[in-house]
């Protein structure tokens, strides 16, 4: 495999000096001979073709050489010796060396666009890639597996968008328009302070928007390209390595298994049935057979069965796939269905601060029209006759300006930004989480706040997919230790190791410098090799022993593999697979001595031996073999492709009891969701009595006494029921053993019918439709399959079940995050809005200016939201029950709090407003002075009243509300920044906000009455609130109407 020989995709011995593109490839020769421009078959050329002229050569016949097609129908079985051997020995002239190598770029596209076998003759075979230096050489001459991306909206973009928000667009009206009175009345050097100061609030909102805008979209790109940067493996220097696919070079060798997705444009150069989805690519969803007839693989494409090699001929934007990819803009705005509700809710608030606005305005006009409004001298504004039309005017402008700040007020836009910051903290600031899983949809997040219930995989998820073999039998004897050969006949030995060397995805690499032996595969394929190994096995001797016929690759339905196997004049299959399975299938075993022996009467012997090991949580294995009559093996390729390998009339081998043992610590992760109301189901292609075995391991049994029959179900026995009994029987299922995907399908469906909120982890590919039905898909990131993945809402990157619970953590975060803000919010909103419009009503002006609201907004909106929503997961969500999915967002709790506060916010606020002249000392002042220190105090207590809340926001339903405060660093410093900004409006900003420097005095009142809702919001955690949620009362007399009417 190491060996290479000269060919189309090697550098030939003499290479002209020359300079590269990276990207286009290498420069072509000028004396490259020229093909006439109207020829619709110039391949040369087809990067700059037209439409037609592509179409039309895509669509010729005859372009294949016949006897190249017989030399190809010639080749049994595809290796990469002998493609290389048959297609360099083509009679078709090669061309002329381009660049570094003997094909061009432009050659190596077409013939890959158009899957021409005629040019793939022509331009010889394959190779095995080198050094660094060769990757280099060929990334350089080739390109690179990457496509460049469109280009992202601009930050300016952003700005545009939000300042095209409806309320903000009348509130910039509004600041011209008072910048204009203000001029006009007071002159340019003070009358700009009112208009300036609103016009300064709004661009600061529009900029705070667009950046949080713009942030969320970047990290949603970085989430885009963590979804395509995935991990394959590829064969290098005879040894599999792991490399991102982006790094992936022409000419490397790649091995596909069902479910990967095919990272570059290539030739299949061996495989057995393999067959890909290519409807990603033609829209068909037919699946395309690949043989030596059809070679050509499409990048981008899905393997939907079998196995196979491939040799990459295209990457990045030379393959269809990259052109497709660069030319779609990806959508970074993704709204969660909570972002959606949210949406919803402050529309709803916003559209009655709409209606009361309306009402305000009517009634200021009103007032002011009928002579009840005045002047803060005493003076009235107006009367009919005497006023100026363009005093009217400028009054209006003026009152106009306080409906719309109550409208800017009433508007939460804070909400859906709260779930945002969420998220970005979720995603970007939380190493565990970004450690070990990938969010893939961010409404999974959500909904893992809400699950109920988690069915999860054994292997890999609860154990630590680090599979070693700790017991084995051969024949009826077991070996002890497991690697003892001396007993082991030759006949045995051989068969054995032909079996395992043949019938395995693995590979076995012993480095010629007597190095330590690499080996690769899945876990189990993994530690049978090792066993092997340490038996003698020489892998690649056995390999070349035999020759492969035919390969069944492992099926998670049958629980088995096998291959057909030529060995000099003799035939054989062998089987490789769940033990009791294959066990059953077995009519003779082999023993000690090499001879076959009847196993009707050992097969006890075997159960037992099965369920023991299967009992001390051991997988097991068994290994088996039957001769084959040469004769009946198909002669011609197609009838071989569509052979079905005989399962029956085994000869067994040996059986291998293989420990996977648990991961620390995921006792501890089970028990928390058993606390947190989250029930744990194992499903598993596992032996039962392993399963049962690893599940009182695990925690997810707490004794044997619940390893009882209701608890414990095989796959079959539940797809056996009926569609009612299974969702019966569903709820009481705790462990699933030897399930296939269709029984975990099933078991996701009557969960979900039941009621329950399903989060379902898989790997494998026929793990789709359930990763697909469930609330949420976990797929497994290491173990896991590419169409498992694109199916999944998250990818665990560790396969660890620990990870999961963190992702419930998270989930429940963002629920809590958002109640803590919306009940911060609400409480705002409604002491604002009561106290403006009193005011307004009453008096006709409001103690709470355009300015003042609109930093009251930011503080409430922006800061609150990044203050509360970005507060990090604790203990304490792990101990209440899951979130119902139609559980409301404001809960009773939420709405006691709220009341709470915003009764005494109003009740203060407003007797301060109407007696606080009296109350503060100011009956000395002239009115017009006085008036100004009582709103400035209002101001100042409303704000700090908004501060100390904040705290109590925190902890909704606990009393101490300083848990861990000083560890968030982000609240406190918001806390921090919110009081100087305070302290310097109203000290040094007064003309700006419309307020008077305040005595030290009033400034202690202004504390004092906002640290009061500390105490009192304790006091309020002690009254008592009912579990049926508010919003049913109102809705049930709806609900009988409407009962009563459709009767």
């Amino acid at each position: 495999m190491s060996s290479s020989s000269s060919n189309a995709l090697l550098p030939p011995a003499s290479m002209a000096s020359r300079t590269l593109n990276i990207e286009a490839g290498p420069a072509l020769d000028n004396k490259e001979e020229e093909l006439e421009e109207d020829d619709p078959f110039d391949i040369t050329n087809t990067k700059n073709a037209s439409v037609e002229t592509l179409k039309r050569w895509r669509d010729g016949d005859g372009l294949q050489n016949p006897a190249i097609q017989d030399n190809l129908k010639n080749i049994d079985h595809w290796n990469i010796t002998n493609v290389c051997d048959h297609l360099i020995g083509a009679t078709v002239k090669p061309p002329t060396p381009t660049g570094e190598y003997a094909i061009g770029l432009e050659q190596l596209v077409s013939m890959s666009r158009d899957h021409n076998s005629s040019a793939l003759q022509q331009y010889g075979g394959a190779s095995i890639l080198g050094d660094e230096d060769d990757i280099l050489k060929r990334r350089n001459a080739f390109g690179s597996n990457t496509y460049p991306r469109k280009k992202a909206r601009s930050f300016l973009r952003f700005l545009w968008e939000a300042w095209q928000d409806l309320t903000l667009i009348i509130l910039i009206i509004a600041a011209a328009a008072s910048l204009a009175l203000g001029m006009k009345t007071e002159g340019i050097k003070e009358g700009w302070y009112d208009g300036g100061s609103i016009a300064f609030a709004v661009f600061l909102v529009i900029i705070v928007t667009a950046i949080s805008d713009y942030r969320q979209s970047l990290q949603f790109q970085n989430l885009n390209e963590e979804k395509r940067n995935i991990q394959i493996e590829v064969m290098r220097g005879g040894r599999m390595v792991k490399i991102s696919i982006f790094d992936i070079v022409v000419g490397d060798v790649v091995p596909l298994r069902i479910g990967d997705q095919v990272p570059a444009d290539g030739i299949l150069i061996s495989g057995h049935s393999l067959a890909t989805d290519e409807s990603s690519m033609t829209g068909e969803s037919k699946i395309v057979h690949k043989d030596q007839k059809a070679p050509f693989l499409m990048s981008g494409c899905k393997v939907a069965d079998g196995v196979g090699t491939m040799l990459v001929t295209g990457v990045g934007i030379n393959t269809e796939w990259g052109l497709l990819m660069a030319s779609i803009s990806e959508d970074t705005g993704e709204e969660t269905p909570l972002q959606v509700r949210l949406n919803g809710v402050a529309t709803f608030i916003g559209i009655v601060g709409l209606v009361v606005a309306f009402s305000v305005l009517a009634v200021l006009l009103a007032r002011y029209f009928t002579g009840n409004t005045r002047n803060s001298n005493g003076t009235v504004q107006f009367h009919k006759g005497e006023t100026s039309i363009s005093q009217i005017v400028d009054d209006i402008i003026k009152i106009v300006t306080i409906a719309v700040t109550i409208v800017v007020v009433a508007v939460p836009e804070g909400l859906p930004l709260a779930v945002t910051l969420t998220y970005k903290v979720l995603l970007s600031k939380n190493k565990s989480i970004k450690t070990f899983d990938q969010v893939r949809r961010l409404s999974a997040c959500e909904t893992m706040g809400s699950a109920t219930t988690i069915c999860s995989d054994k292997t890999g998820t609860l154990t630590l997919n680090q599979m070693t073999v700790v017991e084995a039998y051969i024949g009826r004897q077991r070996l002890d230790p497991p690697d003892d050969s001396s007993k082991l006949h030759t006949r045995i030995s051989s068969l054995l190791f032909t079996g395992i060397a043949q019938n395995t995805q693995g590979n076995v690499f012993e480095p010629k410098d007597g190095g330590a032996v690499e080996i690769s595969g899945s876990p189990t394929e993994k530690a049978i090799l090792s066993w092997a190994v340490k038996l003698g096995m020489k892998f690649e001797a056995m390999k070349s022993e035999s020759t492969v016929l035919q390969v069944f690759p492992f099926n998670s339905e049958k629980k088995r593999g096998g291959v057909a196997l030529k060995v000099d004049s003799e035939a054989y299959i062998h089987w490789k697979g769940a033990a009791e399975i294959l066990l059953a299938s077995c009519t003779k075993y082999m023993d000690l001595n090499g001879q076959l022996q009847s196993i009707d009467g050992e097969k006890e012997f075997c159960k037992e031996a099965i369920d023991d090991m299967a009992a001390r949580s051991l997988r097991c294995v068994a290994i088996a073999y039957r001769p084959f009559d040469v004769e009946k093996i198909p002669a011609d390729t197609e009838s071989l492709d569509k052979w079905v390998l005989p399962e029956d009339d085994l000869v067994l081998i040996g059986i291998v009891g293989i420990k996977d043992p648990c991961r620390p610590g995921v006792k501890d992760a089970v028990k928390v969701c058993i606390e947190a109301g989250v029930k744990v189901r194992m499903v598993t292609g596992d032996n039962i009595q392993t399963a049962k075995a690893i599940a009182l391991e695990c925690g997810i049994l707490s004794s044997d006494a619940d390893a009882s029959e209701s608890n414990i179900i095989e796959g079959k026995v539940f797809r056996a029921l009926s569609e009612g009994e299974r969702e019966q029987v569903a709820k009481r299922i705790t462990v699933m053993g030897r399930s296939s995907p269709s029984d975990k399908l099933l078991l996701v469906q009557a969960l979900r019918k039941g009621g329950d909120v399903v989060a379902v982890t898989g790997d494998g590919t026929n793990d789709a439709p359930a990763l697909h039905e469930a609330d949420i898909g976990l797929a497994m990131g290491i173990q896991g399959t590419e169409v498992a993945k694109e199916s999944s809402d998250i990818i665990i990157l560790d396969d660890n079940f620990a990870s999961v619970v963190k992702v419930v953590r998270w989930g429940r975060s963002v629920y809590a995050n958002i109640q803590k803000f919306i009940q911060f919010q609400l409480t705002v909103n409604v002491a604002a809005l009561i106290i403006n419009v009193v005011a307004a009503v009453s008096s006709g002006d409001v103690p709470l200016n355009a300015v003042q609201l609109l930093w009251v907004n930011l503080i409430m909106d922006t800061l609150g939201a990044l203050a509360l929503a970005t507060e990090p997961p604790t203990d304490h969500l792990m101990h209440r029950t899951p979130v119902g999915r139609r559980e409301p967002l404001i809960t009773n709790i939420m709405w006691r709090n709220l009341i709470v506060q915003a009764l005494y916010q109003v009740g203060v606020l407003l007797v301060l407003n109407f007696a606080g002249r009296t109350i503060l000392g100011l009956n000395d002042e002239t009115r017009e002075r006085a008036n100004e220190v009582k709103n400035t105090v209002i101001f100042n207590t409303f704000v700090f009243c908004q501060i100390f809340n904040e705290f109590n926001a925190r902890k909704p339903d606990e009393m101490n509300v300083f848990t861990g405060v000083t560890k968030n660093y982000l609240f406190m410093g918001i806390i921090g920044i919110t009081l100087v900004l305070q302290v310097i409006i109203i000290q040094f900003l007064g003309k700006f906000t419309s307020t008077v420097r305040l005595s030290w005095e009033l400034w202690l009142v202004s504390i004092a009455i906002g640290l009061i809702s500390w105490p009192l919001a304790v006091v309020g955690k002690l009254i008592p609130v009912p579990e049926t949620p508010l919003a049913k009362y109102f809705i049930r007399p709806f609900q009988r109407l409407r009962t009563a009417r459709s009767a």
